[in-house]
């Protein structure tokens, strides 16, 4: 009995690091359990816990696991169980069970006890009866493998749908804090124009005040406030910041994992806004980066989340 293969890849959309799923298959009188447990992590760190028996399959699992899983503490665990008589050996050691007869014999005539040692009493002794597997042949190995492979599937798609599940609303939410950053930072690029024109006007102002009727510099006060404009430009900052926020969307669209991409980015933006907030010398721009930081400190948390 063959059960078809589920076609599992690298999904097409967003994907959380954070997922859970389970397979469960029972072929050729053997049922294998396999569950999957992933959380954050900087890269793809998968453990794989078996039994024993199965560690030659285990360079074939992360194999299928990996084409899957491409970030993330993922942690494998599988459960074995056979009901097939094939499986399992019962070996007498003999010898061992003759040195336990011979001296508990010894025994009961030296004590003239006239009880004679039973068969459940022997079978009890350590060592006298163990279990073994049978080695496995090409065929066994082949149905293990098989019965293994499908409940690995099974599980791997459970865990990519949930995954991919948290994703969306992981998308979701980021492009909805994306679309109050543009606004605040559409307000910075509006509002950055009037600083040095509002400069201008309260230094005129002063120094009016404190020359009284003497006529003023014109050429000292246009050197002043272009130097002051100068200082204070944010242009370039603003056009890359707008720049990465249009990148930031696109990379959410796209159909390969993206948690680094987006996590060199949202710093990059950081770094551009923390520079309009140092230059800007103006209350009200100020204000709006404070309002811009937080706003991108909650995408970066939810980026720290994304495979």
């Amino acid at each position: 009995m063959i059960i078809a293969r589920l076609n599992i890849g690298v999904s097409c959309l967003i994907q959380s690091m954070t997922g859970y799923g389970k397979g469960e298959c029972t072929l050729y009188s053997r049922k294998f359990s396999v569950e999957i447990k992933s959380v954050n992590h900087r890269y793809n760190d998968i453990t794989i816990k078996l039994p024993r028996v199965m560690n030659p399959f285990e360079e074939k699992m992360r194999g299928i696991l990996t084409s899957s899983i491409s970030r993330g503490k993922t942690d494998v665990y599988v459960n074995y169980e056979t009901f097939s008589h094939d499986d399992i050996k019962v070996t007498l050691n003999e010898a061992l069970a003759d040195a336990y007869m011979e001296r508990l014999t010894a025994l009961d005539e030296r004590y003239a006890l006239n009880d004679m040692p039973t068969l459940q009493l022997i079978a009890k002794f350590p060592d006298v009866l163990s279990v073994e597997r049978n080695a496995d042949t090409d065929e066994t190995a082949v149905q293990m493998w098989e019965t293994l492979e499908e409940a690995l599937h099974i599980a791997v798609e459970r865990f990519v749908d949930m995954r991919t599940r948290e994703g969306l609303a992981l998308k979701a939410d980021i492009l909805k804090k994306h679309e109050q950053l543009s606004s605040l930072i559409t307000s910075i690029a509006e509002r950055a124009p009037l600083v040095a024109k509002e400069y201008r006007e309260r230094l005129q102002t002063r120094v009016q005040e404190a020359l009284g009727d003497t006529n003023i510099d014109e050429a000292r006060l246009i050197l002043e406030v272009t130097m002051f404009a100068d200082r204070s430009c944010i242009d370039e900052e603003i056009t890359r910041l707008s720049s990465h926020l249009s990148q930031l969307a696109i990379f959410l669209e796209e159909r390969e994992p993206v948690g680094r991409k987006l996590d060199f980015l949202v710093q990059e933006m950081n770094r551009e806004i923390n520079t309009i907030g140092s230059k800007s010398n103006d209350l009200d721009i100020t204000k709006l980066v404070v309002e811009a930081k937080s706003e991108l400190e909650k995408i970066r948390e939810q980026v720290q989340n994304i495979e």
